[in-house]
């Protein structure tokens, strides 16, 4: 039995995170709102006395044409701007400074773009490279659900767990669907 009052529970594993915060229009405004709570909440749950978490934090959504999207897919995407064709824009590299973290979610501007959930994955496995050698690698996607395509997020999806690392999906909290 949990003793009674304000438990902090720590976790004392090296933890490199990456969170994925999806941006798209079809979160709703209510959507945007409970969605950027939940990071913030998650944040702060890290940010204790003890952690050795590092965060990173990507912010995606996606062209608003289906030629943007292919732009974003083709074989040479040198020349393709990520953030402003794509959608997919680094917030923060890994950092321990949670509460930067944190501000940098809370000052966030919601792109209303499309959905380009497996480019996202895609970006933070390329973010995960950067992390700590014997740190435990997770991504966390923040996310209505709804991928322009499921095969591709599917495929990216695997990417990610044959790296070794957790791979956590948040489905939005706090809006309706109709």
């Amino acid at each position: 039995e949990l003793p009674a009052g304000n438990l902090t529970m720590t976790c004392d594993k090296e933890l490199d995170i990456v969170l994925l915060i999806d941006g798209s229009g079809s979160l709703g405004k209510v959507g945007w709102a409970a969605e950027i709570k939940a990071a913030q909440m998650f944040v702060d749950a890290f940010n204790v006395q003890g952690t050795q978490a590092n965060m990173a934090v990507i912010l995606y959504s996606g062209p608003r044409t289906w030629g943007g999207v292919y732009k974003c897919f083709a074989r040479n995407t040198n020349k393709v701007d990520r953030e402003k064709v794509c959608g997919i824009k680094t917030i923060t590299h890994f950092t321990t400074n949670l509460a930067q973290v944190k501000t940098l979610i809370t000052g966030l501007t919601w792109p209303k773009g499309s959905t380009l959930t497996s480019l996202a994955l895609l970006t933070a496995k390329a973010e995960l490279s950067l992390g700590r050698k014997n740190a435990h690698a997770n991504v966390i996607v923040f996310t209505d659900g709804r991928p322009l395509s499921f095969r591709k997020t599917g495929m990216a999806s695997r990417i990610i767990r044959k790296s070794g690392a957790r791979l956590v999906w948040v489905p939005e909290i706090g809006r309706a669907h109709v």
